[in-house]
C-alpha cells in the first residue's frame, strides 16, 4: 500500500513540474488571447471536470465553446496535463476548476493569464469531513494529497447552485454582450437544481437506516445536507487501500446499521466494494459521485442524481408498514446488478 501511494505521489510531482514548464513555454508562446481568437465569436471555456463542464454548458449554451481537460470516463483526482491542454488553458477567456483536486490544473491555470479564473471553492467552501482520520472510525479515512476538505461539493445540489450562480456572474463580466442571456439560463438551471434537492428532501425523509457504505468517501456533502452517515471504506482517494482495522470497522458498522448494500462508483473498479459486500452476504449498488459521465450522449448531473437517489432509497430501505421504492438497473452490463448480491467466486 505504502509503494503504491509513494510511486502515485512521485508521477504526480514529475506530472507538476512538466505542467510548470509548459505552461511557461506556452505563455511564451502563445501570450494572452480574447474570445473574437476563437475564429467562431464563442467564449472559449476551459473546465478541468465534468461538474464545471456540466456548468459552462449549461450557462453558456450557443454561446460559449467548452473544453473538458478530463476526457469522459477518466477518473479525474490525478489527471496529466498534456503540452495542448495547457495551452488550451493559456488562451482560454474563462477557466472553471476546483482549486486543490487537481494539482496539475492549478499549475496550469497559475501560470494563466486569463482574468477569469473561477474557482469553484470560492462559492462553497470545502468542509473537513475527516475523511483521514481514525482509519478505524467509520466515518475515518487514509492521508492523501489533495484539497484542504472534501472537495465533492457538487453533490449537495444547493452547494452546486451556489457555484452555478458565480460562474453566470463571471460569463456575464467576460461578455457583457450575452449577460442578460447568461443570467436567464443560470436562473433556469438553479431552479432545476432546487427541484432536485426537494426530491431528494422528499425521497429520503423517511428510511430504515439512515446510514449507507460507499467505496469511495465522496458523499460527505449529500450526507450531511440530508441527514444520513456515510461509511466510506476508502478516503478521498479512490485508489488508496483500505486497513484490515478500517474494513473490519465498516464491517461493523454496516452490521449494526442493519445496511443491505454496498456501493461502487463508475469510474472505479467495484472489487473492493464487491469484496466486502460477498463478505457480509449483501448486495451492490452504484452510487455515481459524478466525478465524470462515461456516456454524455444518454446522462448529464441532472438525471445521474436521480438514478443516485433512487439507489439510495432502495439501499436505505423504507420504515415498517410502507412500499420499498424500485432499483434504478446498473447502468453498466459489466458491474454487478444493482437488485441482486455481490457475485461469489
Amino acid at each position: 500500500m505504502m509503494i503504491g501511494l509513494l510511486r502515485r505521489r512521485a508521477r504526480r510531482s514529475i506530472a507538476i513540474a512538466a505542467t510548470a514548464l509548459t505552461a511557461s513555454l506556452a505563455l511564451t508562446a502563445c501570450g494572452g488571447s480574447s474570445s473574437a481568437d476563437s475564429g467562431n465569436g464563442k467564449l472559449k471555456v476551459v473546465a478541468s471536470f465534468y461538474p464545471m463542464e456540466f456548468l459552462a454548458r449549461q450557462i453558456g449554451k450557443e454561446h460559449v465553446a467548452v473544453t473538458d481537460l478530463t476526457a469522459a470516463g477518466v477518473e479525474p483526482h490525478d489527471l496529466e496535463l498534456t503540452a495542448k491542454q495547457v495551452g488550451t488553458v493559456q488562451k482560454a477567456d474563462a477557466i472553471l476548476y476546483l482549486k486543490g483536486l487537481q494539482p496539475t490544473v492549478d499549475q496550469a491555470v497559475a501560470q494563466s493569464s486569463s482574468k477569469h479564473k473561477i474557482d469553484a471553492t470560492a462559492a462553497s467552501p470545502l468542509v473537513d469531513h475527516h475523511l483521514d482520520e481514525g482509519a478505524d472510525e467509520p466515518g475515518g479515512g487514509h492521508k492523501h494529497e489533495g484539497p484542504a476538505g472534501d472537495p465533492h461539493i457538487w453533490l449537495d445540489p444547493t452547494r452546486y447552485a451556489a457555484i452555478a450562480r458565480s460562474v453566470g456572474d463571471e460569463f456575464a463580466k467576460v461578455d457583457p454582450t450575452h449577460a442578460e442571456d447568461y443570467r436567464k439560463n443560470t436562473d433556469e438551471l438553479v431552479t432545476e437544481l432546487t427541484a432536485l434537492d426537494q426530491e431528494f428532501r422528499d425521497g429520503l425523509k423517511s428510511t430504515g437506516t439512515r446510514t449507507f457504505v460507499t467505496s469511495h468517501a465522496a458523499f460527505g456533502y449529500l450526507a450531511d445536507h440530508y441527514g444520513l452517515t456515510q461509511v466510506a471504506i476508502n478516503g478521498v482517494d479512490p485508489e488508496s487501500e483500505p486497513t484490515p482495522a478500517r474494513l473490519a470497522a465498516v464491517q461493523k458498522a454496516a452490521k449494526d446499521n442493519g445496511v443491505t448494500t454496498i456501493f461502487f462508483e463508475t469510474l472505479v473498479s467495484p472489487k473492493l466494494a464487491d469484496t466486502v459486500a460477498k463478505d457480509l452476504g449483501l448486495k451492490t449498488a452504484v452510487l455515481d459521485p459524478l466525478e465524470g459521465v462515461k456516456d454524455p450522449s444518454k446522462d448529464d448531473y441532472l438525471t445521474v442524481m436521480k438514478q443516485n437517489l433512487a439507489n439510495l432509497r432502495t439501499a436505505l430501505g423504507t420504515p415498517a408498514g410502507q412500499t420499498a421504492p424500485t432499483a434504478t438497473p446498473t447502468p453498466d452490463a459489466a458491474t454487478p446488478d444493482a437488485t441482486t448480491p455481490a457475485a461469489t467466486s
